[in-house]
């Protein structure tokens, strides 16, 4: 598995593929109530897919809900969930009721994630590790193996499905869980892809890069947030690859890859 650094130089027939892809798909985006996860929902929903919206803040899907429907977009289904508190049980009942209502899933982006604390590690709290690593690395397993046979039944309905990861390098000084955390869903989302391959579920993994959004302004206060990639940007990335038109991208499959967002935007 490696990261996509360098597609300059590939063919540029891919262009404009993710305006024609997802209409009439079913995708489940986790961390919806803000940032890059708010701006997929709008995005994919504009597009034509039905979204299920997941968020622990009721008000904050629901916002998001009227913005939807007042844009006039494809309706979406709001589904409130704690990652902190997700237990097994939780987790059975999403996948029941998604298959109940629509009997499949097309797509799924694991985007949901929470910082915690920039604290060095000799002095991190304990307690806030097991949070941050439950929030970002556990409940993102715990949902993804609950949807797996929801994918696997939008084969049955004639077409591929996509599993997409919001992926993060932040292996230096002071990121403690939240880094570790990242370095483990990559790696969760490299086993999976190598265990898919087989299968008509696609895995890949998206590197946003430096977005403005809540999350950033959180880690960085004082940064100058003017000329950071806006979320609406990642969303156009995001949405193409949970399309069917990313099973190849530059002519090449994209099955187990990790994609910068600048990379894939040259191409859109």
């Amino acid at each position: 598995m490696q990261s996509t650094n360098n597609m300059n130089d590939k063919s540029m027939n891919d262009k404009n593929m993710n305006n024609k892809s997802i209409d009439n798909k079913v995708i489940l985006i986790t961390g919806a109530s803000d940032g890059i996860g708010k701006a997929t929902a709008i995005e994919c929903a504009r597009q034509g897919a039905t979204v299920i919206i997941h968020g622990k803040t009721v008000p904050k899907l629901e916002q998001l809900y009227d913005e939807i429907i007042q844009a006039g977009y494809t309706e979406p289904v709001i589904y409130p969930l704690d990652y902190e508190k997700i237990t097994p049980e939780d987790c059975d009942t999403l996948k029941d009721v998604i298959n109940k209502e629509f009997g499949k899933l097309d797509g799924l982006f694991n985007n949901a994630g929470w910082l915690g604390a920039s604290t060095p590690i000799e002095q991190y709290d304990l307690k806030l590790w097991y949070r941050v690593m439950q929030i970002n690395l556990n409940a993102t397993f715990m949902i993804t193996q609950a949807c797996i046979p929801l994918l696997n039944h939008a084969h049955n309905h004639k077409s591929g499905s996509s599993i997409v990861f919001n992926l993060d390098d932040k292996n230096s000084a002071y990121w403690g869980a939240y880094g570790v955390a990242k370095a483990g869903l990559r790696s969760l989302m490299e086993i999976l892809a190598d265990e898919m391959e087989s299968t008509s579920i696609n895995v890949k993994g998206l590197i946003p890069g430096i977005v403005k959004t809540p999350f950033r302004a959180r880690a960085f206060p004082a940064e100058d947030s003017s000329t950071l990639t806006r979320p609406s940007e990642v969303a156009k990335v995001a949405a193409f690859l949970l399309s069917e038109n990313s099973q190849t991208i530059s002519g090449e499959l994209s099955h187990g890859r990790i994609f910068n967002f600048e990379d894939v935007a040259l191409i859109l």
